[in-house]
C-alpha cells in the first residue's frame, strides 16, 4: 500500500478512535434501511429544485435529518450495489455475475443483517434480495438467501421485476413456485428496456407484478407493527428493498399523471408514496424517535439524454450517464440519513462516501467490533453524522467502483481516473479506441467538472499515476478499512 493511502487510512482510524466517546450518549436504535431501485440523483425535489416529480416523504427525510450530496453506490448496477451494501466489501473482488445460480454473499460471512443481529437485533428484510441463492427447483428450500445470511424474517423476491422467475419467497422456501407463465411485454414511445417492460418467463399464479410494490409495503408496515406489538426491548431492523422504480414503470391508476415525467415519473410518486406509509407505520408506533432511517437508491437510472428533453427533467442533476455507466450518473446515488436528536436536522454534507461504508458505522453506533475481513472496505461515518467530523477532512479512503461492463473508476479526492473510454455501460459511446498519442482513460476533476466534460488524462500524468498505484494497492490489498 502506498504512503498516501496509509496515512489517509491513519487519519481516519484515529478519528474514528477520538469519536468513540459519543457512543454511549444513546441506546441503539432501531435501523430502517430503505433502498429503491433504479432511481436517479436528482430525481427527489430534495436534490433537484426542478424536479418534475413530487416526493414529499423523500424530501421530508431530508429536512429532518441529513442529505449526502456525495454518495456513491458500490456499484453501476443492481446486484454488485446490494452486495456491496450488505457486505461493506467491494463487489469487484467477487465474481457477481454468478448471482443467478448461486449466492454471492458466502455462509458464514458478516452481513449488515448478522452484525445487528449479533447485537441483539431482530432482523428483518423485505423486497428484492438480487444476490443469489442456491437454485435447485422452486419446489424446495432456497438456500443461501437472506434467513442464512442474518435476516430472521424475509418476504420478497430472487431478483428485479422484470427478471423471471416471478414468485414470492418467504423465509427460504416460494410461496408458490413459479408454474404459470408470462409474456414479455414493451412500452411504445420508449427504448427497448424502459416503460412497462418485462421478460417472459416463469411466474406464480398469486403473484400480478402491479401488486408487487404495495404488497412489499404491506409487508414492511407489518413488521414495524409486530415488533412494537411484542414489547420486545431487542431493537429492530428492517431492510427495504424495493424494485422500484426499476422497470416494469407500473404507477396504480390513481398515480397516473402526478408527476410531469411521464410514466417513470408518476411511478416514482408511488414509491415515494409507498415510503409516505412506511415512515407513518413508524410514527404510529412511537419508533420515530429511536430509528435511524437510512434511504438511497442502488444505482443510476434509465433515462437518456432524449427523455430529459422531451420531459424537462434531469434525474441526474446535470451529471454524465446513467445506470451501468462508469459515468457519476450511472453510480452518484441520493442518500439520506434521519435521527432524531442524534442528527442534526436539515443539514448537507459533501463527504465522499460509499454504501459500503454503512456496515462500519452501524458496527460504531452498536459498539460492535468488526473482525479482521468483516467489512473489509468499509468506513465508520458516525462522526460525520454527529456533526463531529470536518467538511476539510475525507471521512474514508479512495474508493473504487466497477461499471457495468468491467470497467473500474477510482475516486482520490477531487479525482477521478476511470480506466478506459467511454461510458463502459449503457451510454454512447459504450467503448472507444484510443488513437496514436490520444488518451487511452479519462480524468475527471469533480470539483471544477462534475458534468465530467473534459478529460485531463493527459495533462495530469502525475495524477494519473498517482490514481493508478492507488487502485493496484486497493487490489491487491484484502482489506482498505483502518
Amino acid at each position: 500500500m502506498n504512503k498516501t493511502i496509509k496515512s489517509i487510512f491513519t487519519v481516519i482510524f484515529a478519528t474514528s478512535l477520538l469519536s468513540s466517546g459519543l457512543l454511549h450518549a444513546y441506546e441503539d436504535p432501531n435501523v430502517v434501511i430503505i433502498l429503491v431501485d433504479d432511481m436517479g440523483y436528482s430525481d427527489a425535489g430534495s436534490y433537484n429544485s426542478n424536479s418534475q416529480i413530487p416526493t414529499p416523504n423523500i424530501d421530508s427525510l431530508a429536512q429532518q435529518g441529513m442529505r449526502f450530496t456525495d454518495a456513491h453506490a458500490p456499484g453501476a448496477l443492481c446486484h454488485p450495489s446490494r452486495y456491496g451494501l450488505m457486505t461493506g466489501q467491494y463487489p469487484f473482488r467477487i465474481n457477481y455475475n454468478v448471482w443467478a445460480t448461486e449466492p454471492l454473499i458466502k455462509e458464514g460471512q458478516t452481513t449488515l443483517a448478522s452484525l445487528l443481529k449479533s447485537a441483539g437485533y431482530r432482523t428483518n428484510m423485505v423486497g428484492k434480495w438480487h444476490l443469489g441463492f442456491k437454485e435447485d427447483g422452486y419446489d424446495k428450500p432456497l438456500p443461501g438467501g437472506p434467513i442464512d445470511r442474518g435476516f430472521d424474517t424475509f418476504f420478497g423476491m430472487r431478483a428485479s421485476t422484470d427478471i423471471p422467475p416471478y414468485f414470492y419467497i418467504r423465509g427460504d422456501q416460494a410461496v408458490l413456485p413459479p408454474t404459470n407463465s408470462i409474456d414479455d411485454n414493451n412500452s411504445k414511445g420508449w427504448s427497448p428496456i424502459q416503460g412497462a417492460f418485462w421478460r417472459e418467463g416463469g411466474i406464480a399464479p398469486n403473484l400480478k407484478l402491479p401488486d408487487v410494490l404495495p404488497r412489499f409495503t404491506n409487508e414492511a408496515v407489518s413488521v414495524i407493527e409486530q415488533h412494537a406489538a411484542s414489547n420486545t426491548k431487542d431493537p429492530m431492523m428492517l431492510y427495504l428493498a424495493y424494485p422500484a422504480p426499476h422497470t416494469p414503470w407500473l404507477p396504480a391508476p390513481e398515480f397516473i399523471g402526478k408527476s410531469k415525467a411521464s410514466m417513470y415519473g408518476d411511478f416514482v410518486v408511488m414509491v415515494d408514496t409507498m415510503i409516505g406509509r412506511v415512515l407513518t407505520a413508524l410514527d404510529d408506533a412511537k419508533m420515530r424517535d429511536n430509528t435511524l432511517v437510512i434511504f438511497a437508491s442502488d444505482n443510476g437510472p434509465i433515462w437518456y439524454d432524449v427523455d430529459s428533453l422531451r420531459y424537462s427533467h434531469d434525474p441526474r442533476a446535470g451529471l454524465r450517464g446513467m445506470k451501468g455507466d462508469a459515468w457519476e450518473g450511472g453510480h452518484r446515488m441520493p442518500f439520506i440519513t434521519r435521527w432524531p436528536n442524534t442528527i442534526k436536522a436539515n443539514t448537507t454534507t459533501d463527504q465522499t462516501i460509499s454504501f459500503t461504508d454503512v456496515m462500519a458505522t452501524l458496527a460504531a453506533i452498536t459498539e460492535t467490533p468488526l473482525a479482521k475481513g468483516d467489512g473489509p472496505d468499509s468506513f465508520n461515518l458516525l462522526p460525520v453524522l454527529t456533526g463531529q467530523q470536518s467538511e476539510n477532512r475525507a471521512i474514508r479512503g479512495p474508493m473504487v467502483i466497477p461499471a457495468g461492463r468491467n470497467v473500474m473508476s477510482i475516486r482520490s479526492g477531487p479525482w477521478k481516473l476511470i480506466t478506459t473510454l467511454g461510458s463502459g455501460g449503457f451510454s454512447k459511446p459504450k467503448f472507444v479506441k484510443p488513437v496514436p498519442g490520444g488518451p487511452t482513460a479519462q480524468l475527471y476533476n469533480m470539483e471544477s467538472d462534475k458534468a465530467e466534460t473534459i478529460n485531463v488524462f493527459l495533462k495530469h500524468p502525475d495524477v494519473v499515476k498517482r490514481l493508478q498505484a492507488e487502485f493496484a494497492d486497493i487490489q491487491s490489498a484484502t482489506q482498505t478499512r483502518p
